[in-house]
């Protein structure tokens, strides 16, 4: 059953790639919704699960809170080292010249990894129960349209050739069946998927704040922007809301 609902998020994950594709002409406006959606899938779903099955807090602090700050810190410094890189091999230019493709790689591949543990967590959902199994399964599908999304858009922003950026949509919505299929394998503890949920939201949230949002609004500092990352954020508290 849990491979089975996978496929609709595979479906869904693909769905959210060709919308990105398909409005190149109102890139300001993908780029807003996909700092929304991003948002609101750090702090209304990813946060909330990770701090409530991350284990004890470490000296005061939830664990998944210190991982969130950790995935943070390390997107930040993964994208400084690549853009010094770009610099020292003279490809620098500008702040919006210097877009480094490997950063929006490694970016997509962070969001691949995401939707392999999305399938991981709905395969060890209907181990629990066929309701809990219903429940993951509503809030996977609806959110893998923003993971479908947010890789193509991340992936193309960083100037990654179109063809890079259809494999890593393509890698992301293939992951959560294969996340699915191997919980027939092996159960993962909850203490390890809460932490790995801290640590890529803080990487999540980096991206959105000081990338995507900050992109959107360089060109076309537009009202509709800014309501298309209202809207984003709005999306996912509905989905949130819906699922539990």
């Amino acid at each position: 059953m849990a491979v089975f609902v996978a496929l609709g998020a595979f479906l869904m994950t693909l769905a959210g790639g060709w919308v990105a594709q398909r409005v190149t002409d109102r890139r300001h406006l993908v780029l807003g919704l996909a700092g929304g959606l991003m948002l609101g899938v750090v702090g209304l779903d990813l946060l909330p699960e990770a701090i409530e099955a991350a284990g004890e807090p470490v000296f005061g602090v939830p664990m998944a809170l210190l991982l969130f700050v950790g995935g943070f810190l390390v997107a930040h410094l993964v994208e400084r080292l690549l853009s010094a890189r770009q610099v020292a091999h003279g490809a620098g230019g500008g702040h919006h010249g210097d877009r480094v493709p490997h950063v929006g790689l490694t970016a997509a591949a962070a969001m691949v990894g995401h939707s392999l543990m999305d399938g991981i967590a709905l395969g060890a959902a209907f181990q629990v129960s066929g309701s809990m199994g219903v429940a993951v399964a509503l809030a996977v599908i609806s959110h893998d349209f923003a993971d479908g999304f947010n890789t193509y858009t991340l992936t193309s922003l960083y100037g990654n050739a179109r063809r890079k950026a259809l494999l890593m949509l393509f890698a992301a919505a293939v992951a959560p069946v294969v996340g699915a299929a191997t919980t027939l394998l092996f159960t993962l503890p909850e203490e390890l998927l809460g932490g790995y949920l801290g640590f890529f939201g803080g990487a999540l949230l980096y991206l959105a704040a000081a990338e995507i949002l900050p992109e959107a609004h360089h060109t076309h500092p537009a009202r509709s922007t800014l309501l298309c990352t209202i809207g984003g954020v709005g999306f996912i508290w509905l989905v949130v809301g819906i699922a539990e």
